[in-house]
Formats: C-alpha cells, sequence, structure tokens
C-alpha cells in the first residue's frame, strides 16, 4: 500500500481506538505511525495495542512505526482541607513544605527540588496556566507569591514553572520503568518529556542502548535556550504545543514552532507537529475551519508528521480525524504553493559527502523527471539524509533492517521497504527497479535516481549516485 502524500500522520491508541477492526482502519485510512500513551493505560493494554499493530502490519505489508510516550515529571499541588479554593487577583498566596492540607492562604508544593531554582520576580502557573501567581519571596522552604490571575484551584492540579530550569530529571522512576517495558515490546520511537537540556536526552539515550529512536518533546521554554544542541542531541523532535502554550504567552507560540521547524530542516531530523490539531473531532465529525488551516500551516511549513491525540484514542470519531487530516495533507500538497515554499526553506546541503550526494540526487531526479528516489539504508542514514532536501520525487526507501523500516514510517516523503543485503553495484540497480515497479513507483522505461553508500551495509557511507531506466 503505497500513500499518495509525503507528510506522514500519527494517530494516538486508546480506548476508542483498541480493537484489531478500528486500528486497521485508521493505518488504511492514514495513520504512519501509532503512539501510545504511557500517561494512561496499563502495561497489558499497551502490550495487547501493540500485537494488533504488528498483526496488522503483517497483513497489508507494509512497516508501521511503534511510538512509546513516556510520560515525564509532573509537577503538582498538594490537597485543600475543603477540597477546593478560589484565588483572588492580588492577594497573598503561599506554597510550602508543610503537607497539612493547605486552604485560601497555602498550600503544599511537594516537590522539594523547586524551592531552590524559584526565585523572585518569577511566574507560577496553575492548573493549565489558568491562574498565575507572581513570586515575590523564596527561601528554600517556603515560597511566598501574589495572586496576578485568580480563579478557583482544586487538589492536585498541575504547576509549571516557564521561566526557570528545573532541577529535575526527564525520566521519573515510572519512566524507567515504563521505558524498560516499551523497549521490551519493541517500541521504534521512544517521546521523552519534559526535555530541557541535551543532557536529558543523553541520559534516555544511554538507557535505551540503540534498541530504539529517542524524539524528544519541547514542551518547556527552557528547552528553546539549547535548542540547537537538544535537536543535534535527538533522533527527532515534538513540538508538544500544550503544555509549551502554557508557559509561552499564546501569540508567541506560531513563531516558535516555525523557529523549532527551521531548525529541524537544518540538521535533518524529523519534526512531529502536535497537540489540539483537530481538537473538536473528539465531539463533532467535523474540524473547524481554524484546525484545518492549523494542520496545513504546518504541511506548508515543512512538516514531517502531524499528530492526533485524544482525536483518535477516545473521542467519539477517530477514524474521521485520521481520514480528515489525511485529506488536508493531501490537499496542500496538490498545490503549487507548497512546492515553492518548500523550495524557498530549501538548505544548504552540510559540508559532508552525505549531503553531497543527497543534494545532487534532489537534483539530478529533477532535470531528468525521475518517478522515485531510490535509497539503499542500514541505519537509515541515507534515507533521512534524503528527505532533508526535499526532492520532488517521493523517496523509495531500501533496507534490509526491519528496525529501520519501522522507524522511516515517521519521515517525510519515506516509503520504507524491506529487502535482501545488497553486495554489488548491479544488484542494487536491479533491485532497485524491481522494487519500483511493485510498489507503484515507476513504470517500464521510467527513470529513478539511485543513491548509497560502499561498501553496501555500511551505515553512513552514502557516496553513490545513479540513474537507471527501469525494465520490466
Amino acid at each position: 500500500m503505497r500513500r499518495q502524500r509525503q507528510a506522514k500522520i500519527v494517530a494516538t491508541l486508546g480506548p476508542a481506538s483498541a480493537s484489531r477492526e478500528m486500528i486497521q482502519a485508521l493505518f488504511e485510512a492514514g495513520a504512519d505511525v501509532f503512539r501510545f500513551n504511557f500517561s494512561h493505560g496499563t502495561h497489558a493494554d499497551h502490550q495487547a495495542r501493540y500485537q494488533i499493530v504488528r498483526e496488522v502490519e503483517h497483513e497489508v505489508g507494509r512497516p508501521i512505526a511503534v511510538l512509546a510516550d513516556l510520560q515525564g515529571p509532573k509537577l503538582r499541588i498538594g490537597q485543600f482541607a475543603e477540597g477546593k479554593v478560589t484565588l483572588q487577583q492580588g492577594q497573598a498566596f503561599t506554597l510550602d513544605r508543610d503537607a497539612q492540607p493547605g486552604d485560601a492562604s497555602r498550600v503544599c508544593l511537594p516537590h522539594p527540588e523547586l524551592f531552590e531554582a524559584i526565585a523572585a520576580g518569577q511566574s507560577l502557573l496553575l492548573d493549565d496556566g489558568k491562574l498565575r501567581l507572581q513570586v515575590e519571596y523564596s527561601d528554600g522552604a517556603t515560597i511566598r507569591t501574589r495572586v496576578v490571575n485568580g480563579g478557583a484551584l482544586s487538589d492536585r492540579k498541575g504547576v509549571n514553572v516557564p521561566d526557570a530550569v528545573l532541577p529535575i530529571p526527564a525520566l521519573t522512576e515510572k519512566d524507567r520503568r515504563d521505558l524498560a517495558f516499551a523497549l521490551d515490546m519493541g517500541a521504534d520511537w521512544i517521546a521523552l518529556s519534559f526535555v530541557q537540556r541535551p543532557e536529558d536526552v543523553e541520559e534516555a539515550r544511554n538507557l535505551i542502548g540503540g534498541r530504539a529512536a529517542v524524539l524528544s518533546k519541547l514542551e518547556k521554554p527552557a528547552a528553546l535556550d539549547r535548542l540547537d544542541e537538544i535537536v543535534r542531541a535527538s533522533d527527532a523532535i515534538m513540538v508538544a504545543r500544550g503544555d509549551l502554550g502554557v508557559e509561552l504567552p499564546p501569540e508567541r507560540v506560531p513563531g516558535t514552532q516555525k523557529r523549532i521547524l527551521r531548525v529541524c530542516r537544518q540538521h535533518g531530523k524529523p519534526i512531529v507537529i502536535a497537540t489540539q490539531m483537530l481538537e473538536s473531532m473528539i465531539t463533532a465529525p467535523v474540524p473547524t475551519r481554524a484546525e484545518v488551516s492549523d494542520v496545513a500551516s504546518a504541511i506548508y511549513d515543512g512538516s514531517d508528521a502531524v499528530m492526533l491525540s485524544a482525536e483518535s484514542a477516545n473521542g467519539a470519531y477517530p477514524l474521521q480525524a485520521v481520514s480528515m487530516m489525511d485529506r488536508v495533507i493531501a490537499e496542500v500538497e496538490r498545490d503549487p504553493l507548497y512546492r515553492n515554499m518548500l523550495d524557498a526553506q530549501h538548505e544548504t546541503p552540510q559540508p559532508n559527502r552525505s549531503d553531497a550526494i543527497c543534494s545532487a540526487l534532489r537534483d539530478v531526479a529533477g532535470i531528468v523527471g525521475a518517478t522515485a528516489t531510490v535509497t539503499y539504508t542500514s541505519s537509515g542514514h541515507t534515507s533521512l539524509r534524503a528527505a532533508r532536501e526535499r526532492p520532488m520525487a517521493p523517496i523509495l526507501s531500501i533496507t534490509p533492517q526491519l528496525a529501520t523500516a519501522r522507524r522511516l514510517a515517521l519521515v517525510w516523503g519515506v516509503h520504507s521497504t524491506i529487502s535482501d543485503q545488497i553486495h554489488n553495484e548491479s544488484d542494487m540497480v536491479s533491485a532497485a527497479c524491481q522494487t519500483a515497479l511493485k510498489e507503484g513507483f515507476a513504470r517500464k522505461g521510467d527513470q529513478i535516481a539511485i543513491t548509497a553508500g560502499m561498501p553496501f551495509g555500511q551505515p553512513g557511507s552514502t557516496n553513490l549516485l545513479r540513474l537507471a531506466e527501469v525494465w520490466g
């Protein structure tokens, strides 16, 4: 099955999409990657859905990626004696380390590590940003604040600290257990929440040990201060606009999204745009026009993938949401302006052999009107560098590694296939022509552009470019 589009769709599985029939229908409607949200569900739930995904993969004969999304640390206030209070604008409010139930003047903040990181002048956001507190004093045991935006506040609501790098590891003990399970289960991508520093990514990478690729979720403003380093350290990036939109002023989110996109394109790292893309479809069979425009804008900007969360996990219309996203992407990619925008955003190749070859691949394929750019890859490196170029012709990626093929399901323009190991150039051309015919990328007499690394099977050795005429 070949997709008639280049950008990919990530669909979250949940109670509304747990059956085999629904998971297969979501794939057929356009889902390329299935997200398993470890903030919800049991390990048994995830294992059952994973088994179904692999059964569907076997039946359709196309690699499907599984993304395990770790919960990350959740900062919350304690409890109130009456379960709920109302904070008035301008009043004093204290957060302390006293575990006693709170009232309208104070509440426990059960995160000792925060007290040293928070200083006067900073802001605290409560309940997804609905309430804002201005810090006036912090002494390591007490944080005295003034209420800027008041309202009702109940037990265990979340705390966001937008103005500080918090001394909190990105991986909690729960995350470490979930990570071990996800790796044993066979996840292809691990989504790391609460990334603030490149060191957070390296810690996760050391634990993963090459068994999956690392996707860093950017949801903290602190991450933007070291954006280039984080992108370099990661295999892919997600713009998690939910938490990012809480901690940043709303008007800054669109520009920040575009900045992250540009840095990812520069480094050739896949990027996923997530959160509230078709949110009204949780309860309605059609999206708003603003949501459709949001999805379209992400595609025009060159995103590798767009993601559905609650829309497909527990919404009333999961299949319609995936179908709508598929149609929006296809419509954008038919627009001549889309190619103009991609070309205008084209990044200068980096000064290395792989980028030189893949840049030439893009140009040559365009000049001769190739119907496909064929990449031979072991690690996925060649296909990733080819995708960075955003060529006109779709990328037919051929690899002997099933794990590589699955990971590449997230990447713009890449159609992954499995083949036996190639040992010489003649076999390479023959396999490329036959695969292009079989997968519907070419007909007899068409031109294809092929790139690979020699010696074959050596990761990161892209150094060969070949044109071939497809023969039947």
